[in-house]
């Protein structure tokens, strides 16, 4: 029977930054937490913010975010997060979508939907929603949790979102109220605030249609960083999946964004899903690189690379055996927390399924986990019975000194391809 090891390493802990974007020196107030709880004292800070250095979201404890995992429902939850951030120490990490509403009105039950190990800096907050009132409210009673950024959701096509839910990637056809939403968030917290969105919605897919977007958010709020998924987004009836395959990526948009809106940073999404990548588009000129199920389902071949291959530190040496000896700690700490057997086994392994992707023992791993999900009521029950699939060899091996292949050339001639340069909308139209 395969055990775990009875050594553990600790991961670094990272204490929030204080930090926001603005366009003149502002003094503001910061919250520190005590002993991970949103209780707080209030400390007077006062920062000169400059506009588009490189590392314009992140003070020195942490890199820039070259390298962040997207957000993406019922998977980037807290148990993903703390699997994501025992493999990377420097990976952005972002948290599922968050309606305002949520927040709003669970304001006595935040630590739910709030509440992170502090391990998981530098962690980003997105949301979602259509009414001012209740994004201001949410920004500001998410400021207690100190998160390192908050995103908005401009970029979700799920019909629930989209769709009865009129925001997500709908918006984009209302770039004002983005606008005047991103001011009223970045008025309730003091951290960065940017925006997710496609390059364009249905037939409003022109290069022009999507710089009139950014031109107005930069223009009518502090938004100094967009995270672009490189599809436009079909809001006819088509799965969420569908509009992943379907709509073509234009990385050439994104490339033409970088040229035409200098001051801004921008982060490229869509269609990257090895480390080899991420180092193509940074190499062509991109601020950051966000990638999604890639990160969730090749976790150790994917996220295991980002800190030596991306952000060049050196190898930290850690197993697969040495993960799951913490993330043991992490899950039987959290399970029945919520209350009805909730979270339970199944929930907190979840993220784990993915571990041994392509590995020896890979399939019968998934299936004795399967079965050990109907009875075991611990994680270490759990790995007793599951683990016993898993080669030593495999368990104990430290992440690969070479990175995994991937497209080198996804890039290639990208430039060649952008569109003309950007005319700048008039004046008067900025508030039309």
């Amino acid at each position: 029977m395969v055990k775990l090891s009875a050594c553990s390493l600790m991961i670094s802990s990272f204490t929030p930054f204080p930090s926001i974007i603005l366009k003149k020196p502002r003094r503001f107030s910061i919250n520190i937490p005590f002993n991970h709880s949103t209780k707080s004292r209030t400390v007077s800070y006062s920062q000169n913010v400059q506009i588009h250095t490189e590392d314009v979201m992140c003070v020195n404890r942490y890199r820039p975010p070259l390298f962040s995992v997207a957000p993406m429902m019922e998977w980037t939850d807290n148990h993903y997060r703390t699997l994501a951030r025992l493999i990377s120490k420097h990976a952005w990490l972002y948290t599922e979508m968050l309606a305002a509403e949520t927040i709003v009105y669970q304001k006595g039950n935040l630590d739910k939907f709030l509440a992170y190990s502090t391990e998981q800096h530098p962690i980003v907050l997105q949301i979602g929603g259509s009414k001012l009132e209740n994004l201001a409210k949410a920004a500001e009673l998410a400021s207690a949790y100190n998160y390192d950024e908050i995103n908005f959701n401009c970029g979700c096509p799920s019909p629930r979102v989209a769709g009865h839910g009129c925001f997500g990637v709908r918006l984009m056809l209302d770039p004002k109220f983005v606008g005047e939403a991103m001011s009223v968030i970045a008025a309730n917290t003091n951290v960065p605030v940017s925006v997710k969105c496609r390059i364009g919605v249905d037939d409003h897919d022109s290069y022009t249609d999507l710089c009139d977007f950014i031109y107005k958010v930069s223009n009518l709020s502090p938004t100094r960083h967009f995270i672009i998924h490189s599809r436009k987004a079909l809001l006819n009836g088509i799965s969420p999946a569908d509009n992943r395959k379907i709509p073509p990526l234009k990385y050439e948009f994104f490339y033409a964004l970088l040229r035409d809106f200098p001051d801004l940073t921008f982060t490229i999404n869509g269609g990257i899903n090895s480390v080899v990548e991420v180092n193509a588009a940074l190499r062509e000129g991109a601020h950051g690189v966000m990638v999604g199920r890639a990160a969730y389902h090749y976790p150790w071949q994917t996220l295991g690379h980002v800190d030596t291959a991306i952000y060049g530190a050196p190898s930290s040496g850690i197993t697969r055996r040495e993960i799951l000896q913490q993330y043991q700690e992490y899950a039987d700490s959290v399970l029945g927390r919520d209350g009805n057997n909730r979270p339970n086994v199944r929930d907190v392994a979840k993220p784990l399924l993915n571990l041994f992707h392509s590995e020896p023992g890979n399939s019968l791993w998934k299936r004795k986990a399967d079965s050990a999900f109907l009875h075991c009521t611990t994680m270490k029950s759990f790995f007793e019975e599951a683990l016993v699939a898993i080669p030593d060899s495999v368990l104990d091996a430290p992440i690969a000194g070479g990175v995994p292949s991937g497209r080198e050339d996804l890039f290639a001639n990208v430039h060649d391809l952008m569109p003309p340069p950007y005319n700048t909308i008039e004046e008067e139209a900025l508030y039309a």
